[in-house]
């Protein structure tokens, strides 16, 4: 048993986050430890990219915006635990620091969200929210005569900006929407062939330092092994393409049994060629999969994609 002081997890202020960082405390609390609630806390943080929210994350610094300053904190000690969810880090872990815990995935699918419209497919010049060029690109494979326009902010914030009229739609994870009990409002969910989803999608990963021996045992005690299998084969992928957050990516690990398979999509830097490849290994190779997978969209994509 681990005799411990106060454990405080460390999560964006957002309602996701924090229920997110709940679902870990909880998942703790129901481990073998027989720690108290009292024994833990939930410290939210604010990060630049819920502070420059009107902003395209490419425009300011990248997809670790959710993460930097969390990260800060558990370097600086002011936090035991990071939560994140696995879509918003970069695919380069800090050195000091490591994911210790994957939980259970939730559901990766992307879903289509709008008051007036259950077709995507019959959208003429209609405004669609997205966050990121991956589903950009996606929706106009899906549907050319939409218009693409970027949408920041938090599911509320986004949900509220889709009750104005600003949008006709939007894209949002389904894990968020589920989480948040607001499924009433989707429409349509995608399948992983129509929109393969964001490398990490429906993963909430708990972060540690290094050298903390007795939360790394806690943290190992809640993870979920198939989800850390899919999340290094996807995560592996990410690193090989240099996905930054401008580049188009998704990626999908699945496991049956005992083998894996990893879909991936590219998408050239001009936006107008995808490249697509899958393939499947034994479930515990996933960082080799995700390579050579990364590997072969590289090949595929030639010179139309700049590797960043």
């Amino acid at each position: 048993k681990l005799i411990m002081k106060k454990i405080i997890i460390g999560a964006r202020g957002s309602k996701l986050s924090l229920a997110y960082a709940t679902k870990v405390k909880k998942s703790i609390l129901e481990s073998e430890f027989n720690l108290s609630s009292d024994k833990i806390e939930i410290k939210s943080i604010k990060t630049s990219g819920d502070i420059f929210h009107d902003k395209k994350l490419s425009e300011i610094g990248g997809k670790n915006l959710f993460c930097k300053e969390i990260e800060e904190s558990l370097i600086k000690k002011k936090i035991d635990i990071a939560v994140h969810s696995l879509k918003d880090m970069a695919s380069e872990e800090v050195p000091s620091l490591n994911i210790a815990a994957y939980l259970e995935r939730n559901d990766p699918r992307d879903v289509f969200v709008s008051f007036n419209h259950s077709n995507l497919k019959e959208l003429t010049n209609k405004i669609m929210g997205s966050s990121s060029r991956r589903r950009d690109l996606q929706l106009k494979l899906i549907n050319k005569d939409i218009l693409v326009k970027n949408i920041r902010g938090n599911i509320d914030t986004r949900i509220k900006k889709l009750k104005d009229g600003l949008y006709d739609g939007i894209v949002l994870a389904l894990a968020g929407i589920k989480t948040l009990e607001l499924e009433e409002n989707i429409k349509h969910i995608f399948s992983a062939e129509e929109m393969l989803p964001a490398v990490g999608q429906g993963i909430i990963a708990a972060q540690c330092r290094k050298d903390d021996i007795g939360i790394i045992k806690l943290l190992k005690k809640i993870n979920n092994q198939e989800t850390e299998q899919c999340a290094i084969a996807e995560r592996s992928l990410l690193k090989t393409l240099g996905g930054d957050c401008d580049a188009a990516v998704g990626g999908l690990a699945t496991i049956r049994k005992t083998e894996l398979t990893l879909s991936a999509q590219l998408f050239s830097d001009s936006g107008d060629q995808n490249y697509i490849y899958k393939t499947k290994g034994k479930r515990e190779d996933g960082a080799e999969i995700g390579t050579m997978v990364g590997m072969e969209l590289l090949k595929k994509a030639g010179n139309s994609f700049k590797k960043k």
